[in-house]
């Protein structure tokens, strides 16, 4: 048990999974406790110390982690990963730490490998210890030629200056000797975000460095990082960021990574007498110093993981990040809008008719979001002639545990700013994606593990229906032919279609092309709940299909059929994910990368693909997930998890019970008219 006094600290989710043991808040007494915890070594941390060694107890400083979070500590973001110090604290340098002492001993060759590859996605993805800040707009830093100077600002008071061996003094010394080093170069200064935020207070401005650009807005500090020659710090971590990317960095203080042989030190600490790698300090700080904790499960998880969690809130955070004015939004869509849409630097707002949105949008420096299927007249021409963009929204691959008909809540989204991803006739940004995107191999096994969990836990779209084993279909040895009904004037078979635009018209198809089979035929949930239209339901019907299948689950089906037949459904995305031939007749987001038998050729993809390439494109780059039970943006394997487990998300119970009662309000006032 682990005895913690900082209110701050007591708030911080899944404390204990970070700790590795139970916390007592506020103890009396060091009975009962092995442990006192408290915030590093700085002033708020006295008690916490006092009462530690009063107790005779050791005090264990805690710190936020280096890759903490997509916002802000001071503007309320938890963290991801925080550090557990039982020596001392990694910002100290006036005595020893355990990061010290694990830099100074070396690592493990698994720990070294594991280090190569997140270092690998640091670069790639450009993360750092915050997440949230845009990246430069081209031209920033000018052109080619000369030498680019960063000097790197941090908040006025923070313990890592002082504890650092450095003073305000160093930062007058790191300027003064920069532009002494680098006549005729072009010098930036780096605000801290904290400062940016107006939350604390920096040290440096534009009159330490005559001439000098002060960066003092949110900018994604890789990118600024990539584009520098020379970093200058005292004890930042942008300093040890900038060794990832290969940069020169002089240290003016004493931070983790100097004393190692990879900085240019003004500051000498005889402790530190042994020569690291780049890969060995990475190691020590990220992989074995560092805890992390997924924040969907509270449970302890790995620095790939938390890589992975930063990256897809990242994705999400880009693809909100602006104003955004919805257009004819109904107050059912506006309660999930207002979870799905949010960014941490935009605002959303609603209008009823497409030109008042695009009007909006002008005004506001943002776009329009408009749902594909029920997007107000006038909306595409209006924020055409404003020169305003608009971002098509549907439902995602992985919905949520019932009918959006019923109004249940969505897990997932696609916002599509080309077009809406089932119109086969104009590109959108799910069939570019799925075009040009170089996948690498941890993506492509994310994408594998992923198949394999859907499958196993057969979750599909909606996962309506009764999930069970079904026997062998009773077909006499004919093959076995699944075809999946569809909405009727529903967009995607409008837009989609291509020639066809029924179940009926499908079914006619498939039994011409498959006189002999035995055609299993399931109408469309919303069709059999009466939500919606369509289905083929009539006496002169019963000879296109063998047997009509509605209340059991589509998973279930796919274990028993030899093929799948659609026009534009899911379905067949689902089917190939568990190896079932498909057969399209419409343009679905899934044909035409060779995985499909397809009716129609479709030149704009003019690409082979694998499965795990089309699940990596269509179910983990492409949709916008979100987790109800946190309220956080995550990836799809939290979604699945959710799904799996059944149930509804709590924030919609009333607006969907609100819902369907007027919805049935509606239904009777039109049956006695």
């Amino acid at each position: 048990m682990i005895g913690v006094f900082s209110s701050g600290m007591l708030a911080i989710p899944h404390l204990e999974a970070f700790l590795g043991d139970g916390v007592l808040a506020r103890p009396a007494s060091g009975k009962g406790i092995d442990a006192v915890a408290g915030w590093g070594h700085k002033p708020t941390a006295a008690k916490a110390r006092n009462m530690a060694r009063e107790w005779g107890k050791p005090y264990l400083a805690v710190e936020d982690g280096f890759l903490r979070s997509l916002g802000l500590g001071v503007s309320g973001c938890a963290p991801l990963s925080v550090v557990v110090d039982d020596l001392g604290i990694y910002y100290d340098a006036t005595g020893p730490s355990r990061l010290e002492q694990l830099i100074a001993e070396g690592c493990p060759e698994e720990d070294l490998d594991l280090a190569r590859q997140a270092m690998e996605i640091i670069r790639r993805e450009r993360l750092s210890k915050y997440n949230h800040a845009p990246k430069p707009e081209p031209g920033l830093f000018g052109g080619e030629g000369g030498l680019r100077i960063l000097l790197v600002d941090q908040t006025r008071g923070d313990a890592s200056v002082e504890l650092g061996l450095a003073g305000p003094e160093a930062f007058s010394r790191m300027c003064r000797e920069a532009v002494e080093a680098h006549p005729g170069a072009r010098f930036y200064i780096k605000t801290h975000p904290d400062v940016v935020a107006g939350k604390k207070q920096g040290y440096l401005s534009s009159e330490d460095v005559p001439g000098a650009e002060v960066l003092g807005r949110d900018l994604n500090p890789l990118c600024v990082l990539e584009r520098m020659d020379h970093v200058y710090t005292v004890s930042s971590q942008l300093g040890f960021e900038a060794l990832l990317l290969g940069k020169r960095v002089h240290c003016y203080g004493a931070p983790f990574y100097s004393g190692w042989g990879l900085t240019e030190d003004g500051v000498e600490l005889t402790r530190r007498t042994a020569t690291r790698t780049l890969e060995e300090v990475f190691a020590a700080a990220y992989v074995r110093y560092a805890r992390y904790v997924s924040p969907y499960t509270g449970e302890r998880c790995s620095i790939l993981d938390t890589l992975d969690t930063l990256t897809d809130q990242i994705r999400h955070e880009e693809r909100n990040r602006g104003n955004l004015v919805c257009a004819g939004f109904s107050w059912w869509r506006k309660g999930i809008a207002r979870h799905l849409f949010r960014s941490l630097d935009g605002r959303i707002e609603y209008r009823r008719t497409g030109p008042g949105a695009a009007a909006r949008a002008r005004d506001v420096g943002g776009r329009v979001v408009a749902w594909a299927a029920k997007t107000p007249q006038g909306t595409h021409e209006a924020a055409r002639n404003l020169g305003v963009p608009v971002t098509f929204v549907e439902d995602g691959f992985l919905r949520s545990s019932g009918l959006g008909s019923d109004f249940h809540y969505p897990y997932s989204l696609c916002l599509d700013s080309g077009g809406p991803y089932f119109d086969p006739n104009t590109p959108n940004d799910l069939e570019t994606l799925l075009a040009r995107t170089e996948f690498d191999e941890r993506l492509l096994a994310r994408a594998r593990a992923l198949r394999e969990a859907i499958v196993a836990k057969g979750v599909t779209k909606y996962n309506v229906g009764r999930r069970e084993t079904l026997p062998a279909m009773d077909a006499g040895g004919r093959t076995v032919v699944l075809v999946v009904g569809q909405v009727e004037d529903d967009k995607s078979v409008l837009a989609g279609g291509m020639g066809i635009h029924s179940d009926r018209e499908l079914l006619a198809e498939v039994r011409r092309n498959r006189p002999d089979a035995f055609i299993v035929y399931k109408p469309h949930p919303d069709v059999v709940s009466g939500n919606r239209r369509g289905g083929a339901f009539s006496e002169q019907d019963a000879g296109l299909y063998d047997r009509m299948e509605s209340a059991v689950s589509l998973s279930a089906l796919f274990g028993v059929i030899d093929e799948l037949h659609t026009l534009t459904s899911l379905s067949g995305f689902e089917a190939l994910m568990r190896d079932v031939p498909v057969h399209t007749y419409g343009g679905p987001f899934y044909a035409g990368w060779g995985l499909t038998t397809d009716r129609h050729r479709f030149p704009r993809r003019g690409r082979s693909l694998t499965m795990e390439e089309l699940v990596a494109g269509a179910l983990i780059l492409y949709p916008s997930y979100y987790d109800w039970g946190t309220e956080l943006f995550c990836g799809p394997e939290t979604v699945l998890m959710r799904l799996a487990a059944g149930g509804e998300p709590r924030q919609g119970k009333l607006r969907r019970k609100c819902c369907v009662f007027i919805q049935k309000m509606i239904n009777l006032s039109s049956a006695l008219e």
